[in-house]
C-alpha cells in the first residue's frame, strides 16, 4: 500500500475500529495520522519518557504509514508501520496516553494496523508492558535488544580507529543496500535513502569492496548510532571499529545505541562508558510462508532505532 493510499483510507474501515473502542470509551475517533498531529505526538511520547523530537517524529512519519486516535479533538494515541518491500514491515511508535491505557485503544490500533499491513511478516520491539497484547496478536518473542546510552565523556577511550574505515561515497550506496538486505532479509531501501540524507555513514573496506557500514544521526537527546552491519570473517572487530569512530566524533554529547543481545557488544560498550539502561523484546509475526532470510555471514549489530528496527 502506498503512503498516499494509506492516508486516504476509507473512513468506513476506520469507523469500524472506532466503534469497537466506543464500548469502553466515549468519543474516540480513529483516523490516518496527519502531519498536523506531529507536534501533539511529541507530547504523547514525552509523557512516556520517550525523548523523541519533532524531527524524529517527522522522520518516522515520512517513511511510513500511521494511525491516530483523537478524543474530543485531542490526539491520544498513535501507531505507525514501515513497509520493507512487499513481504516485511516494522511496527512502532504505538503510544496511548497514560490516562487512557487499558481501555482497548491499543488493541483497536493494532487490529487496524494489521489489516493495513496485510500479508507481511511484521517485526516490532516491545516494552514489557506491551508484551501481553502483542503475544495475543500472534507475535513471538525472539531475543532481546539492549539499549546503551550516556553522555560520552572525554575520559573514555574507544579502541583505535581501524585503517579500513572511510566515509561512504556515492558509489558505495548499492553495496550498502546489498549488505543491509543480507543482514536483515528485508528490503529497507526507503530507510537507507532517508539515512543517506540525514546521517553520517562510514564503511569498512579491506581492499576488496565494502564489507560493512555504520551510521550516526541526530536523534532524541543527542545522537543515535545505527544501523551497524558487518560481515565475516572480521564482523565483530569491524563493528567495534565502526562504532568507535562514529562515537569518537560525538564525544561530550549524549550517545545512544541499540544492539542485539547476540551481538557480543554489550560488555564492550559498557567498558567504553555506554551502560545498558534498558531492554526491548524483539517480536515477529510471520505471515509469509516463503520470505528471504538473513545471511549467516553478514550481521546486523545495531538497529537504526528501536521503533523502525
Amino acid at each position: 500500500m502506498s503512503k498516499h493510499s494509506a492516508r486516504d483510507t476509507d473512513e468506513k474501515a476506520l469507523s469500524h475500529s472506532s466503534h469497537a473502542m466506543s464500548s469502553v470509551l466515549v468519543g474516540p475517533r480513529m483516523m490516518p495520522l496527519r502531519e498536523d498531529h506531529l507536534p501533539y505526538a511529541v507530547g504523547l511520547s514525552s509523557a512516556l519518557g520517550w525523548p523523541y523530537r519533532d524531527a524524529d517524529w517527522r522522520f518516522a512519519f515520512d517513511l511510513g504509514e500511521g494511525l491516530a486516535v483523537e478524543v474530543e479533538g485531542q490526539l491520544v494515541a498513535t501507531a505507525l508501520w514501515w513497509p520493507q518491500g512487499g513481504t516485511h514491515a516494522s511496527v512502532g511508535m504505538i503510544i496511548v496516553s497514560p490516562s487512557l491505557q487499558g481501555k482497548g485503544i491499543g488493541r483497536a490500533l493494532m487490529d487496524q494496523l494489521l489489516q493495513q499491513a496485510g500479508e507481511r511478516t511484521l517485526i516490532l520491539n516491545s516494552t514489557q508492558e506491551g508484551l501481553r497484547l502483542y503475544t495475543r496478536l500472534g507475535f513471538i518473542a525472539r531475543g532481546q535488544v539492549n539499549q546503551h546510552q550516556a553522555v560520552l565523556e572525554f575520559a573514555h577511550h574507544f579502541i583505535p580507529h581501524s585503517t579500513h574505515l572511510r566515509v561512504m561515497r556515492a558509489g558505495d550506496e548499492q553495496a550498502v543496500r546489498q549488505l543491509d538486505l543480507a543482514a536483515t532479509g528485508r528490503d529497507r531501501g526507503a530507510l537507507l535513502n532517508a539515512l543517506f540524507e540525514v546521517g553520517s555513514i562510514l564503511v569498512v573496506d579491506h581492499g576488496a569492496g565494502v564489507s560493512g557500514y555504520g551510521c550516526v544521526r541526530e536523534f532524541g537527546r543527542g545522537v543515535v548510532i545505527g544501523p551497524v552491519v558487518a560481515s565475516a570473517p572480521d564482523a565483530l572487530e569491524d563493528a567495534r571499529a565502526l562504532i568507535a569512530a562514529l562515537a569518537d566524533a560525538h564525544r561530550g554529547r549524549f550517545v545512544r545505541i541499540d544492539v542485539n543481545e547476540g551481538s557480543d557488544l554489550s560488555p564492550w560498550l559498557k567498558e567504553q562508558g555506554l551502560p545498558c539502561v534498558g531492554h526491548a523484546i524483539p517480536m515477529v509475526r510471520a505471515a509469509q510462508s516463503q520470505v528471504r532470510s538473513a545471511e549467516a555471514n553478514v550481521r546486523l549489530f545495531a538497529l537504526s532505532n528501536q521503533s523502525i528496527g
